[in-house]
């Protein structure tokens, strides 16, 4: 059984509790043992991180100590899969520039606030993960985040779609959905999610579970790659560390 690590916490109103039970319906249907955790501290054990095949963060808005993210980085640098939603992955810990950098991308705002309608463009033939699932319609927060351009952008939305200073600039296509790899590991991220009943959306839904287990199946490729780069590890600028 491939084994996955959810843990949540951080503000409530993201509904963390419900939206990481969702996520371990998910994972328990597709046969993972799961472990789930309400602390940060089950980041602490970076040799049991190494032997899981996904972590699932469904926390927001925290303050993490660096040497958890180490870990966590260090697991997926070496295949474990990364895969979240909202700010339970993007706007976890806005101090800290090493999970912003491992997720690829941040948020900074939601013009509107929630309750905003809006689109979800699916882009087609870019991936299997977004296979069959047509463009859809959203009512919740539109995600303004700032994005690592390396990403692999599966689904877009149209900004403006509300006045604000971002307004008078040209309209852009922010990412919605997006994959990414870090050092062997596979990083998933949707921004849709601001309540478990916009998780619970069946587009929605269904591309967090192709995510997550897309997510997943990086230990095996990474198995291979891993005998050609023993030894190969992150070194980012120092004063990222602090």
């Amino acid at each position: 059984m491939k084994k996955a690590l959810i843990v949540w916490g951080g503000w409530d109103g993201h509904e963390p509790e419900q939206v990481a039970g969702i996520f371990a319906e998910i994972l328990r249907e597709a046969q993972f043992e799961i472990e789930v955790s309400d602390t940060l501290e089950a980041f602490a054990d970076k040799e049991k991180l190494l032997g899981l095949d996904l972590i699932v963060p469904v926390w927001t808005m925290g303050e993490i100590a660096q040497e958890l993210v180490n870990n966590v980085s260090a697991a997926v640098q070496n295949g474990t899969g990364l895969a979240g939603c909202h700010g339970g992955m993007c706007d976890s810990f806005r101090t800290n520039v090493d999970w912003q950098f491992m997720t690829g991308g941040q948020w900074v705002a939601h013009p509107g606030n929630d309750g905003v309608q809006y689109t979800v463009e699916i882009c087609q033939g870019s991936s299997p993960l977004t296979a069959g699932i047509k463009d859809f319609e959203v009512t919740s927060e539109q995600y303004y985040l700032h994005i690592d351009p390396a990403v692999e952008v599966l689904a877009t939305t149209r900004f403006p779609v509300v006045q604000g200073p971002h307004a008078t600039n040209k309209a852009v296509d922010m990412p919605v959905v997006w994959t990414k790899r870090w050092g062997h590991g596979r990083v998933y991220y949707n921004s849709l999610g601001h309540h478990a009943d916009i998780v619970e959306l069946l587009p929605v839904k269904e591309l967090m579970r192709r995510g997550l287990l897309w997510a997943a199946e990086g230990k095996t490729e990474a198995a291979a790659n891993l005998e050609q780069t023993a030894g190969a590890g992150y070194s980012g600028m120092a004063d990222s560390q602090f």
